[in-house]
């Protein structure tokens, strides 16, 4: 007795397994929808071209769930078709099967292949009729090698089935499409309405033809989520990122930027050149703001101040004598003046700050025309060199020191243009 309920046992469930979807089980409603929008800015089409391919056999009438498999194929296509952006890409809908009142053709093509619009793909989906006939999916995807004649860059394609009743051909004929355009990606996402073992099996076969899509269930992406997601896992990529904005800084206000300015701490107001430096309009290393005797011609010896000085034509306490250690810049300023012979020179003497001012005034006279006497005898003529003499008022150097001192013991030289 055991043995025989045993047998019953294995026998019904057996029955329910070969069923399935097929059972007439009570209606369950599809999730509700709500078609998911997606930022644009974030986001780019993943390919190209899209085609899907729609399974309208016979077997598609079977119920699951209470709901006939072509209904929920349609309903995913629908879904799909309301949450997929317009980007460009172009786009078709192919069908096989159908009851043979409705057409003889075993594939038909319902919608593009043209510019992808949700209405266009809406209008091609309502051009459908009632399921019936055979499942020669293996035409329809020879027909889809057609169908991308001529079409540049990547596609995806989709294709919604039970996967029932499939001709042992199919995944031959999957192979052979990826092979026709195999210098272009073409990737092959199924989803499987229903659950009929069989069927989930060849449609993984055919998932993998592609080498880059992947199987999804109906009933996994009907809801509002779901869809989306798998929406932006096939139909979507990431945006390329514009480059971050860079901060550039000018820490001193001078108009060029830190990167570029090889003068980074010039003060407030002064004029620089394109490196951020300040303007040295005479070349003399002086920058202009600094310079107390621009237009120092090219080659003169200058001090701090950017004045054509006799650096070490410097004199003796209360002495007007030149010492040899002055004749090399002496030499330099009879260079100067050959090489520019209509400029005129100033020659300035100056003094320490011992003595009375009326005698350093002399003193510093002197001084000038020591070295006007030296220059005219080397060739320089007399016309083109005046002397001047400011005593101890405008001192290079500190007079509180020897040091200083005798740095203000000189001449200075002011050109004349």
């Amino acid at each position: 007795m055991k043995r025989f309920i045993g047998a019953v046992f294995f026998i019904t469930t057996v029955a329910m397994v070969m069923v399935g979807c097929a059972g007439q089980g009570p209606k369950q409603p599809l999730p509700e929808f709500s078609p998911q929008q997606f930022d644009m800015s974030m986001y780019r089409s993943a390919y190209d071209n899209v085609l899907i391919i729609l399974d309208g056999s016979s077997s598609m009438k079977e119920q699951c769930n209470g709901n006939e498999k072509f209904e929920v194929a349609m309903e995913v296509v629908a879904r799909m078709n309301q949450t997929l952006p317009e980007m460009g890409q172009t786009a078709g809908l192919r069908t096989f099967g159908h009851h043979p009142s409705i057409t003889k053709k075993p594939t038909v093509m319902q919608y593009g292949m043209e510019a992808y619009t949700t209405k266009g793909l809406a209008d091609g989906l309502s051009k459908l009729g009632a399921p019936g006939g055979t499942s020669p999916l293996c035409m329809a995807l020879k027909a889809a090698a057609g169908d991308l004649e001529g079409l540049s860059g990547s596609t995806a394609v989709v294709i919604v089935s039970d996967g029932k009743d499939m001709p042992g051909k199919t995944v031959d004929a999957a192979k052979a499409l990826k092979d026709k355009y195999s210098s272009s990606v073409i990737c092959i996402y199924p989803v499987v309405v229903g659950n009929d073992a069989a069927g989930m099996a060849i449609m993984k076969q055919i998932s993998k033809v592609g080498e880059c899509g992947f199987l999804s269930e109906a009933a996994n992406i009907l809801s509002s989520a779901g869809m989306a997601n798998f929406v932006k896992d096939v139909f979507l990529e990431d945006a390329p990122r514009p480059a971050p904005v860079k901060v550039r800084l000018d820490s001193d206000g001078d108009g060029v930027y830190d990167e570029d300015d090889k003068c980074p701490d010039t003060p407030a107001g002064v004029k620089v050149d394109a490196d951020g430096c300040p303007l040295d309009t005479d070349g003399d290393g002086v920058p202009d703001y600094l310079d107390k005797c621009p237009g120092t011609p090219a080659g003169a010896k200058v001090n701090p101040m950017g004045c054509w000085v006799l650096g070490d034509l410097l004199f003796d306490f209360d002495k007007a004598v030149i010492k040899p250690a002055g004749y090399p810049d002496l030499a330099k300023v009879i260079e100067v003046l050959n090489q520019n012979p209509n400029m005129k020179v100033v020659l300035q003497g100056h003094t320490d700050s011992i003595g009375s001012d009326a005698y350093n005034k002399g003193l510093s006279l002197r001084r000038a025309k020591a070295v006007k006497a030296y220059l005219v005898k080397k060739g320089i003529s007399e016309g083109r060199l005046k002397c001047e003499a400011f005593g101890e008022s405008k001192p290079a150097a500190s007079n509180k020191t020897e040091f200083g001192r005798s740095l203000n013991r000189r001449v200075q030289l002011m050109p004349v243009l």
